[in-house]
C-alpha cells in the first residue's frame, strides 16, 4: 500500500433490526410492503416515498434555550428540507423572537398519557403545514404597524396557551409509537418579520418564500424541532400578517388541525371581548378505544430518508365558472353529477398520464391513490368529530393509452363506491393491515406509476377569525416529491387550487397542456 494512502474510520454504530420481531414474523415481504405502503398513502403527500434506513440512530439538532433551532444552521436545514435554495428576489424573512408556550392550566394527572390509536401508529412522523394570510385592511398611513402587530401577537400568544389547555396532547411529547406524554412541555412560537408588504407575496406566490413562513419543514422530526406543534407569526411592512403552523402528523390530520384552529380562534375572540364563541372541549382517546393500537406497530420506528427523485411544484387555480364547464364536459350516464374534486382530479390525471407517455415513449399503467376522511363515511355518529388520525384511501387504476375525462371520473366514482361497499363502517386497523398485504406490491411496483392526491376542500380554514377578519388566502408550501397532488378551496369556496408536484420532464408538458390551461390559470394573483 503506498504510504500516502490512508483508511480512516469515520463512524461506527450498532445496527438493530428495522422492524419489531412480531412484524418480522409476518414475513419479509409483508414487512417491506408495510414500511413503504403506509407511508405512500398518508395525508396530503401520500405519494411521498420514504425509504427505511436500517437502525434507529437519533440525529438531533442542537438546541438553544430549550427551544428548537430555527435561525441559522439547523433552521436553514429544516426550512429547506436539506436542499439548498435561494431566496426569491429580495424578500427576506427574519426571525425576531422564539419561545415555548405552555397550556394556561396544567393537564390533569389522569390525562397525562394519551394512547395512540392504530391509525396514529400507521401515520409517519412528519409535520403537517398550513399558512393563513391576513392583509391589514385599514388605512396603512394612519396605523402604527408595530403597535398593531404587538397587540395581535400578544392575543395570539394568550389564546394559544388557552387552546393548548383543551388540546393538551399538542403540548406533549411523542413516545416511540405508543403514546403522547401530555407533560405540558409546550408548543413552539416564533415571531418573524418580512421586509415587504403582504401584497408582494399574494401577487405572485412563490413556494420558496412560503417555505420560510412555516416553522419547520414537512419531513422534520420532533427530536429536531423539540415540539409537536409550532407556530410562526410573521409581520409585513403594510401591517398584514401570516400565521404559519406545523403540527406533528402523529397527533393530527387535516380534520383535527381544523378543529384546533377553530378552537384557537374562538379563544382569541373570547379574549378580545367577543361573545358566543365557546367551543366544546375536545375529547382525546376515543380513537384509541375504537381502534386500539396494534402490537405489530408498537415499537420504535427506524429513521426515514427521502429518495433523490424529487419534483418541482406548480400552482394551478380553477375558478367556479371553469369548474362548472369541466363538470359539464366530464358528466356521463354513469356519473351525471360529478363533484369538483372528481373532475379536477380526472383532468390532472389525464394530463399526467399523457406527459408520462410522451417522455417514456410508451404507456405505463397508473394508479391514482385518493385519501379518504373516514369521519364522514363511517356511519358512526361517535367518530364524526374524532381527533387524531382517521384516514384511509381508495385507488383507481388505468391501463389505457388513451383516456377521456368521462372514463376517469367513472373510475373515481367506482373506486369510492367500492370503498363504501367494502368498508361500510370505516376501515378497521386489521383491515388496513390486510390491505397492505393485498395491495402493497402494486404501489411499490416500478412498472406502475402512482399518483397520490389529498383534498383539503371543505375544511373551514377560510372562516378562521382571530379578531381581525378572515384570511385572504390559505395555502401550504408545495411538496418536493414527485406525483403528489394537493387540492384546496379558493377563498370563495367554489373553486379549487391545485398544488402539483411532478418531475421536471413531466411538469414541462403538464404546465403547457392545452386541456389543463383551458380550465386552470397558472399561479394567478391571490388578490
Amino acid at each position: 500500500m503506498p504510504s500516502e494512502m490512508k483508511v480512516e474510520v469515520l463512524h461506527k454504530e450498532t445496527i438493530k433490526p428495522f422492524l419489531h420481531a412480531s412484524t418480522r414474523s409476518c414475513g419479509a415481504q409483508t414487512a417491506k410492503m408495510l414500511a413503504y405502503f403506509l407511508l405512500i398513502i398518508y395525508f396530503f403527500h401520500p405519494g411521498r416515498m420514504f425509504k427505511p434506513t436500517i437502525g434507529s440512530k437519533d440525529v438531533t439538532a442542537p438546541k438553544a434555550n430549550n427551544f428548537w433551532p430555527l435561525a441559522n444552521g439547523w433552521g436553514t436545514l429544516l426550512c429547506n428540507s436539506g436542499v439548498e435554495q435561494k431566496m426569491a428576489s429580495d424578500i427576506k424573512v427574519e426571525i425576531l423572537h422564539k419561545e415555548t408556550i405552555k397550556p394556561s392550566s396544567p393537564t390533569s394527572h389522569h390525562l397525562k398519557t394519551c394512547s395512540l390509536s392504530g391509525y396514529d401508529q400507521l401515520t409517519p412522523e412528519i409535520y403537517v403545514p398550513l399558512i393563513l394570510f391576513y392583509p391589514n385592511g385599514g388605512d396603512e398611513a394612519s396605523i402604527d404597524h408595530h403597535a398593531l402587530f404587538a397587540d395581535r401577537f400578544g392575543l395570539l400568544k394568550r389564546s394559544l396557551s388557552e387552546a393548548l389547555t383543551h388540546f393538551y396532547p399538542f403540548a406533549g411529547e411523542f413516545v416511540f409509537n405508543v403514546s403522547i406524554s401530555c407533560s405540558d412541555h409546550g408548543a413552539g412560537l416564533i415571531e418573524a418579520q418580512v421586509n415587504c408588504p403582504i401584497s408582494k407575496i399574494l401577487d405572485k406566490p412563490d413556494f420558496q418564500i412560503l417555505g420560510q413562513l412555516i416553522p419547520t419543514s414537512i419531513d422534520s422530526k420532533q427530536a429536531e424541532t423539540g415540539h409537536l406543534l409550532l407556530v410562526q407569526v410573521s409581520s409585513f411592512k403594510c401591517g398584514g400578517l401570516a400565521i404559519g403552523m406545523s403540527i406533528s402528523h402523529k397527533v393530527a390530520d387535516a380534520s383535527t388541525l381544523s378543529a384546533f384552529i377553530k378552537s384557537w380562534a374562538a379563544m382569541a375572540l373570547g379574549s378580545a371581548g367577543a361573545t358566543d364563541h365557546a367551543v366544546p372541549s375536545p375529547e382525546f382517546g376515543i380513537a384509541a378505544t375504537l381502534f386500539p393500537p396494534q402490537d405489530i406497530l408498537n415499537s420504535q420506528q427506524g429513521t426515514m430518508e427521502f429518495p433523490p427523485d424529487k419534483g418541482i411544484g406548480k400552482r394551478f387555480v380553477f375558478d367556479a365558472s371553469k369548474i362548472a364547464a369541466l363538470k359539464s364536459k366530464a358528466a356521463s350516464a354513469t356519473v351525471p353529477n360529478p363533484t369538483r374534486v372528481e373532475v379536477v382530479s380526472a383532468l390532472i390525471w389525464k394530463c399526467a398520464m399523457e406527459a408520462s407517455r410522451s417522455n417514456l415513449s410508451f404507456t405505463k399503467p397508473s394508479v391514482w391513490s385518493q385519501v379518504v376522511n373516514m369521519r364522514k363515511r363511517s356511519g358512526k355518529t361517535l367518530v364524526e368529530n374524532i381527533l387524531g388520525n382517521f384516514l384511509w384511501y381508495f385507488a383507481a387504476m388505468s391501463t389505457e393509452s388513451e383516456v377521456d375525462l368521462e372514463i376517469l371520473v367513472a373510475k373515481f366514482r367506482k373506486g369510492i363506491e367500492e370503498y363504501k361497499e367494502k368498508y361500510p363502517n370505516s376501515v378497521g386497523c386489521e383491515d388496513a393491515l390486510q390491505s397492505v398485504k393485498e395491495h402493497g406490491n402494486i404501489l411499490i411496483n416500478d412498472s406502475i406509476v402512482t399518483y397520490s392526491c389529498s383534498s383539503w376542500c371543505r375544511f373551514p380554514f377560510y372562516e378562521t377569525n382571530f379578531g381581525w377578519g378572515q384570511p385572504s388566502w390559505v395555502s401550504i408550501p408545495s411538496s418536493e416529491f414527485k406525483n403528489t397532488i394537493i387540492l384546496m378551496d379558493t377563498s370563495d369556496g367554489f373553486g379549487v387550487e391545485a398544488l402539483l408536484t411532478f418531475t421536471e420532464e413531466d411538469m414541462a408538458i403538464i404546465e403547457r397542456h392545452e386541456d389543463l390551461l383551458a380550465y386552470a390559470s397558472v399561479n394567478p394573483p391571490v388578490i
